[in-house]
């Protein structure tokens, strides 16, 4: 070998290990913006959940604390609530700030064998008794009221009053709670990429500034948020009407979370919850981020078809309470004890009410599969039948007002 051939190789070796180095660091950098992102993710969203914590009651008066493991795989009872505060909300075109109220209210409930979970809405212009709400500011405690619009339930005492008339309503243990703001709703949708919806006949609702025509759309930010909110837009103008109209809103959102894996993805669980976050008040049980995505994975496991949404059954109310409701005695008393007794609650078939109808495409909505479709149930020894999976498979009644996870519905 000459020496300029020593010289050249000698030359070559620097250069070559330069690249390799910058290579590395480059790397590196990469490895570590992504590590220090998901740690300030983790940071932020840990700081958020604690800031976000509210203390929670039974009706008996103990607290809710965080849960076990043996509670998460228990059956699961959730109240989510959509407050309609205009405080720090960024516009004005939500209306003036006043009191803030309990907009939707929906009572979450999960089987513990996670094979059927249903999700039932509360009218909020529901009238009921509520039993003494400790004041957040821990002040003397707000008295009982016998007869008062739930919505307002929260105005003094905040969210936890609303969880504590839920439970008295309903007779059923609620420790986790989640309230979620306008600007919530908004972040959410944006962080999901919007939800799609159709629209049977066009929405023209002045009060919420949402003008829809028919046929399908894809909603994110504010459009969305007036969309759940819209009520003279949708039906008959009624509260009812506007809950079957979320409910086509919901029912997307839940295909799209499970279509896409997030509930089971971790990462994703971050994108949303660095979203929300800040505009949402959690109860104490739900401010540690392994109960929050354990039991966004309970809610995974269930099926499309087996994910329900029904409607609180009630009758309207006359003379100083007319353009109220209240509960049906009987007929909710019915579902109340059904979840109460981890029952399944399954349509026979998708009855929307009358903010929506189902999709006429086959290409879109699914037929909803009757509960007793279920495989030929083997017979034990005294000669009674005994379903394949050890549950009561039993249709809800007619009377009963709702959709699933797994039916196209448009609001109408």
């Amino acid at each position: 070998m000459t020496d300029s051939d020593y010289e050249f190789l000698e030359d070559s070796k620097p250069k070559r290990r330069g690249w390799l180095k910058a290579i590395v660091w480059v790397l590196i950098a990469l490895i570590s913006g992504t590590v220090a992102t998901v740690a300030g993710g983790y940071f932020y969203i840990t700081g958020q959940l604690s800031a976000s914590g509210i203390e929670v009651y039974s009706t008996d008066g103990s607290s809710f604390d965080l849960p076990t493991p043996a509670d998460i795989n228990g059956p699961i009872n959730m109240l989510v609530i959509g407050s309609d505060t205009r405080v720090d909300q960024g516009s004005t075109s939500y209306g003036p700030v006043g009191s803030a109220l309990a907009d939707v209210i929906i009572l979450v409930h999960i089987s513990q064998d996670r094979k059927n979970a249903v999700a039932m809405s509360i009218p909020r212009d529901l009238m009921v008794s509520v039993p003494e709400c400790p004041d957040p500011k821990g002040g003397e405690a707000f008295p009982a009221k016998e007869f008062t619009q739930i919505n307002s339930t929260m105005t003094k005492a905040g969210p936890a009053c609303t969880l504590l008339a839920v439970q008295e309503l309903t007779g059923v243990a609620i420790p986790y709670l989640a309230m979620i703001d306008f600007k919530g709703v908004i972040a959410m949708s944006q962080a999901i990429g919007g939800v799609d919806v159709c629209v049977a006949n066009t929405i023209d609702d002045s009060y919420t500034d949402l003008y829809l025509e028919a046929g399908d759309h894809t909603l994110i930010g504010d459009e969305a948020l007036a969309f759940l909110r819209t009520r003279h837009g949708v039906g008959d103008g009624s509260d009812l009407s506007r809950i079957s109209n979320q409910q086509v809103f919901l029912t997307s959102m839940i295909r799209k979370l499970k279509d896409e894996g997030a509930l089971a993805n971790p990462f994703k669980m971050f994108q949303l919850g660095t979203a929300a976050l800040s505009n949402m008040t959690l109860s104490n049980s739900l401010t540690d981020l392994g109960v929050i995505y354990g039991l966004a994975r309970q809610v995974n496991n269930v099926d499309l078809d087996k994910i329900t949404f029904i409607q609180l059954p009630v009758y309207d109310l006359e003379g100083e309470y007319a353009g109220r409701v209240a509960a049906s005695p009987e007929r909710a008393q019915e579902l109340f004890n059904l979840i109460k007794s981890d029952q399944p609650l399954v349509l026979a078939e998708a009855n929307p009410g009358t903010g929506a109808v189902i999709a006429e495409d086959p290409a879109t909505a699914t037929a909803t599969p009757s509960a007793t479709q279920t495989p030929t149930p083997t017979t034990n020894p005294d000669g009674t039948e005994q379903p394949v999976d050890g549950t009561s498979t039993t249709d809800l009644p007619d009377w009963v007002k709702g959709t699933n996870a797994a039916t196209t519905s448009c609001s109408n």
